[in-house]
C-alpha cells in the first residue's frame, strides 16, 4: 500500500479546498493513501474477440502434436 504522512506541515500549504475552516497558522498532519480501485471485469464478448485474435494467423495443434513438442524441447535439456 503506498501511504504518505506528513507531520507538523504548516496548514498555510494546503490548497484552499482542503484547508477549509483551518486556521492558516496552524500545524497540521496530512495522510495520503492510494486508493485501490476494483478492476473492470471483461465480459464474455471482449473475452472471446481476445482469444480470437490470439489464435488468429496460429495453426492449429492437436494435443498430440503439443505433447511430442514439449517432450522435445524437454529432452534439449537432457543432452
Amino acid at each position: 500500500m503506498n501511504r504518505i504522512v506528513l507531520e507538523h506541515y504548516p496548514a498555510s500549504k494546503l490548497p484552499e479546498d482542503m484547508r477549509g475552516d483551518i486556521d492558516a497558522s496552524a500545524l497540521v498532519k496530512v495522510e495520503v493513501e492510494v486508493e485501490e480501485v476494483p478492476k473492470k471485469r471483461m465480459t464474455l464478448e471482449e473475452l472471446t474477440s481476445m482469444i480470437d485474435k490470439a489464435r488468429k494467423g496460429k495453426p492449429d495443434v492437436t494435443s498430440e502434436e503439443a505433447v511430442a513438442r514439449v517432450r522435445e524441447l524437454r529432452d534439449e535439456w537432457d543432452d
